[in-house]
């Protein structure tokens, strides 16, 4: 066990070997430090899982259902429910675009939060296979704070940002399945 005071993240710890995989260690003359060898692929998935969950619930109760402040924003929503337009022979508004929109996102969020969770499960056996897609989860969600930075505000950058962590933290702990993992898989087929 490393020396100085651990904190173990996982709820619940008791025993001795929840104690020696502590996530969090703080050395007696040092910052706090994370100790990433001992942090599993699994663990960071199901956080990558939950902050995007929180992020979707979010987005649903501010973005999509969320009331426009008085004046200019209350404004601007009722110019864009005001002028409808055809649009492949059905009348629409720039409001039915922002609510259709909203809704897709939550959607998306909400099926993300999902697969997360499902390929933690994964990556107990598979981590190491699971790389390239988590990395192109990683840059989609880069990109999503990205453009939450330029058009919208922190919220959403900073709930980003933890998910792209929570990401790359998932492929850095990610390890090549062990050999007698891969003797019992060819004797099963």
């Amino acid at each position: 066990m490393a020396s100085g005071l651990q904190f173990d993240l996982l709820l619940g710890a008791s025993s001795e070997e929840n104690l020696n995989a502590s996530v969090l260690t703080a050395g007696r003359t040092g910052p706090l430090q994370w100790d990433l060898k001992h942090m599993k692929t699994t663990v960071f998935l199901r956080i990558a899982a939950v902050l995007t969950l929180i992020h979707s619930i979010l987005h649903t109760i501010g973005g999509v259902f969320g009331k426009p402040l008085p004046g200019a924003a209350e404004q601007a929503v009722a110019a864009m429910k005001a002028n409808r337009f055809q649009l492949m022979g059905n009348p629409r508004s720039y409001w039915d675009f922002y609510m259709g929109l909203g809704l897709g996102i939550t959607i998306s969020l909400t099926a993300d939060a999902i697969v997360f969770w499902l390929l933690a499960s994964l990556a107990r056996t598979e981590s190491a296979r699971l790389r390239p897609v988590l990395l192109v989860f990683a840059l989609a969600y880069l990109g999503i704070a990205i453009d939450s930075y330029r058009f919208f505000f922190i919220g959403p950058v900073i709930g980003g940002v933890l998910i792209v962590i929570c990401l790359v933290g998932a492929i850095l702990t990610a390890k090549e399945p062990s050999p007698s993992w891969e003797t019992r898989s060819r004797e099963t087929r």
